[in-house]
Parts: structure tokens; sequence; C-alpha cells
């Protein structure tokens, strides 16, 4: 009964960060007075406990950017007892006519810091995060007790409007972990994380996790979270590990330098799964090279290729298909971020869209119009002026999002590409010394016209480049297992989602109704009793 029980509320990280987002509208959700639905006192803290390396830390950023917060975290191992509840100093105060001396403390410096994310940022409210609370030194223990009951370090209460959420590991993962009390216990929520591949590689196509991660792990799923105490000590491979890693086998291409089994071993600490990814990597790369994959995607289909792919053991196979796949993701990865600046820039240009004249507008136009001003350009009196005071405006958000946390670094790479094309606009309008309204709003709709042009160029290379792979995978499989895999795929990536939702791929939606239909009809089948 424990174990089913245990089963039941264990979560993957996609549905615990779907459960903190929900308890936080909860926690911040106001009534008719404007006072918190759910007081304070009654906002029970939020504890995770899971495998290190799945996420935790990384979700309460996604969380906080999401729902525009702001984000205090803390690893507690790293304090003392004096940094987490303050300093103790020497006051004097009056009780019954008499003066005494009194022991106060000085505010906690975790406290401080979220009052100084307030300042810095203007949110008032927000997520406190204190990572591995449960392995905290004994003269800690009974402040983070302190803390998760009463919502205080020391003396000084946690902000209203601070939701509060602490992680820390299972006792098998750590030697140092501590177990809360039933007292405890019953003032929190306690969420119980696993490791879940499914749902990391969603996020991983999202970071651009490097193909070749995905694809190992794909094959070996078993090696994605591995965490084993043997007599030479703990061997690890963690979700955390892996991402790591990819950035550095990413970089690592960019400069030409070997990803060899000791850069490998390095994130993943284990021996065996190290060993075996990196001969995969050498693989893999050549896999890349004898295949062809360039010219593939090309539309170049060589016979020879396919005959040498036709004779290949599966597992070769299967590596080529992701080496399709994953070039595909970086064409449908690169007609996202193209609609994404030309949304946002679309958005900025409207700022400086020629207004009306009096003789076209209409008797409530006329009446706003008589209004102040306000937005970009407040007060500028000419189109130069207004479209300067636009840039600096769109460079103005992106710094304070920038420096309150709520932008990833995806986003903040589309705001800086797109004030690229804003600082080159500008400059242009400079340079030709155009002053009308009309003349400015025509340099405009010209810069805007040929980004809209390159992402029209994006989207269509990337739609060759499906034609050109299914015609590869026709020719060198035909409807095989491969094929069924490709198109198992491509209805799985988050990129090969929104491409097709805008793509009319005809043999798309063929092989997705035919082979797809067949596979669930042979399963159903191999159920049944002979």
């Amino acid at each position: 009964m424990v174990y089913f029980v245990r089963e039941v509320y264990e979560l993957n990280i996609k549905r615990a960060k779907e459960e903190i987002r929900n308890t936080i509208a909860a926690y911040l959700a106001r009534d008719e007075y404007g006072a918190y639905a759910i007081p304070a006192v009654r906002q029970r803290p939020l504890l995770l406990i899971g495998p290190p390396g799945i996420g935790k830390t990384q979700i309460m950023e996604q969380i906080s950017r999401e729902c525009r917060v702001g984000l205090v975290a803390y690893t507690i191992t790293h304090h003392t007892r004096q940094s987490a509840i303050g300093l103790p100093y020497i006051t004097e105060k009056i009780y019954d006519g008499v003066r005494m001396s009194v022991t106060e403390y000085t505010m906690s410096e975790i406290v401080a810091s979220i009052y100084d994310k307030i300042e810095a940022t203007g949110l008032r409210e927000g997520i406190l995060f204190i990572d591995e609370i449960n392995c905290v030194s004994e003269t800690l223990a009974p402040t983070m007790l302190q803390f998760l009951q009463a919502k205080t370090f020391g003396n000084h209460k946690i902000p209203d409007g601070w939701v509060i959420v602490a992680a820390g590991n299972p006792p098998e993962y750590n030697k140092s972990v501590r177990d809360f009390d039933v007292v405890t216990l019953d003032r929190i929520r306690l969420i119980e994380v696993e490791a879940d591949y499914s749902v990391w590689k969603e996020y991983a196509e999202t970071v651009n996790i490097h193909p070749a991660v995905i694809a190992y792990l794909d094959v070996k799923r078993q090696n994605f979270c591995r965490i084993e105490t043997t007599v030479d000590g703990k061997r690890f491979a963690t979700p955390r590990g892996w991402e790591d890693l990819s950035r550095m086998i990413g970089v690592c291409e960019r400069l030409s330098l070997p990803v060899d089994r000791d850069v490998v071993a390095q994130y993943i600490q284990h021996p065996a799964v190290a060993g075996d990814f990196a001969n995969y990597l050498e693989l893999y790369y050549k896999y890349e090279a004898d295949y062809r994959v360039d010219e593939i995607a090309a539309g170049v289909i060589r016979e020879e290729v396919c005959d040498r792919l036709s004779r290949a053991p599966f597992d070769e196979r299967l590596n080529v298909v992701s080496l399709l796949l994953a070039r595909l993701t970086n064409g449908f990865r690169a007609v996202s971020d193209s609609g994404e600046r030309l949304e946002r820039l679309q958005n900025l240009f409207e700022e400086m869209k020629p207004k009306k004249t009096e003789s076209e507008k209409t008797g409530r136009e006329m009446k706003a119009s008589a209004a102040p001003a306000c937005g970009f350009g407040q007060g500028a009196s000419s189109a130069p002026e207004r479209f300067e005071a636009l840039c600096a405006g769109a460079e103005a958000e992106r710094r304070y999002k920038q420096e309150a946390g709520l932008l990833s670094r995806h986003e903040d790479h589309i705001f800086r590409d797109v004030q690229k094309v804003l600082d080159r606009t500008l400059q242009a309008v400079r340079a030709d010394h155009l002053l009308d309204e009309q003349a400015v709003w025509q340099r405009i709709n010209e810069v805007f016209d040929a980004e809209n042009e390159a992402y029209e160029n994006v989207f269509e290379n990337a739609a060759q480049t499906l034609e050109h792979m299914f015609d590869f995978m026709e020719a060198a499989f035909g409807s095989g297992q491969e094929m069924v895999i490709f198109v198992t795929n491509l209805n799985n990536g988050f990129y090969s989602v929104r491409f097709l939702q805008q793509y009319d791929c005809e043999r798309y939606y063929q092989y997705n109704k035919t082979l797809l239909f067949d596979e669930d009809e042979r399963e159903i089948l191999s159920r049944i009793p002979g």
C-alpha cells in the first residue's frame, strides 16, 4: 500500500512545473477587498524531492519568467546559521519602566535579498527558492524548520506575496539528508519528482541540446538518469550532466576541438556510460560524413548511399534517421526564431504608423487625439525623434527584463536581433536625412519587407529540406520501421509540430495516417491471445 501511494504522487518535472505554476496563481490571487484569497499563513511552502540534476532549479527560473514574478534562489548548504538568520547585536528597551539590554538580529541575508530584488526590479511578488533544504548542518536545521513552519528567518518574516519553494534529494542520493518530522510535513506541500526522459526530450529540443546526445539517449534511455553506489564510490549520469556536456560539445565543434572519452567522463561520471557515449559520438560524426547528410538535405540522393544503408545494421540505420531529423530540427528552429523576430519587429514598427489627418479622423478619434500622448516617443516633435525614442525604449525594455530575470537566453537573443534591425534602420533614417513622417514610414516598410522576405526564404528552405528528406527516406527505407520512427519524431518534435501547422506537407499527412495507424493496429492485435 505504501508503494502504491508513492507511485501515485510521484510526478515528472513537467507535471511538477505545472503544479507549481498553478500554486503561484492560487497563492497570488486576491479577493474582492484586495487581500490574498489564501492568507499568507495558510500558503503552504512547496517541497520538491527528487534525484539530483533533473531540473528542479531550472523550472523555477522558467516559472518566474512565465508568471512574470521575481525569483530569489539560494543553496542553503552554502550558508551558516549567522548568514541565514542574521548577526546578533545588543539594543536597549524599557520594560515596566526599567531599561534592559536585549539581543536582536540584523536582517537575514536571504530576506534582505528579497527586498533587494523588489527594489531592483519593481516586482513585489515572487518566488523564494531554497535548494538542498534537507541537507543543512545540525546548527542550521532548527532554523530551516522554523522557516518552513512560520515563513521567517530569525526575527524577519518573508514578505507577503513571495511564495516559498524548497527542494532536496532523497536519502539514497545524499548521506547528509535529514528527515522532516510530522509537524513540519503537515505544514508543507510535498511533491516527489522523478526523472522522465520523454519530458526532458521535449525540453531538450527547445534549448538546442546536441542531437548526438538525444540520438544516444533515444536508444539508451536507461543511461539518462543513472545513479549507482559501488565499492569504488558513487557513479552517476544525470540530466544536468547530459545538458552541460551538450553545451561543451557544441562549443568544441565550433572551435574544432576534440571531445574524447576524458572530456565526456568529466560530465558523465559513470565510466561505463561515459565510454559508451564517447564511442557513439565517434560513430555519429562518421555517419554524418559517410552518408553525406548535407547532400541529402540539398536533394541529392546517391544510389550507393541507399544500398549501403539497406545493408547496414538497424542501429546504424536508426542513427542516420536521427541525423536527418537533427538537420530538419535546425531548419524548423530557424523558421520559429525568424517568425518571433518578425512578430516583435511588427509590433514595434506599429508605433511609427503615421497618424490620420484631421479630415480622416472620426469624431471619437478626434476626442482621443486631444488626450495627452503616451508610449514610445512621447514628447518627440519629429518622426526621426519618435523613432529614436522607440529604439531607446525597446532597448530599455530588454535591459529591464534581462536584469529582472524575465527573459530566457533565447528570448534575449531575439530581443537583441530585433534591436540590431532597429538601430540599422535609425542609422539609415539619419544618413538619408529623412524628416517627413511619410518618408520615415516608407523606409520602415522597406526594412520590414526585407525582413519578411528573409523569413519566407528561411521557411521555403525548411520546406524544401523536409521534402528532400522524405525523398531519401522513401528511396532508402520505403515504408519500413525507419519511416515510422521518422514520422513519429516529426509528430513529437516541438519545432516540427509548429512548422507542420503552417506547412501543408502531403507526404507527412499520408504516412502519419497510414503507418501510425498500422502500428496501432499491430500493437492491438499483438495483445490478443493466440
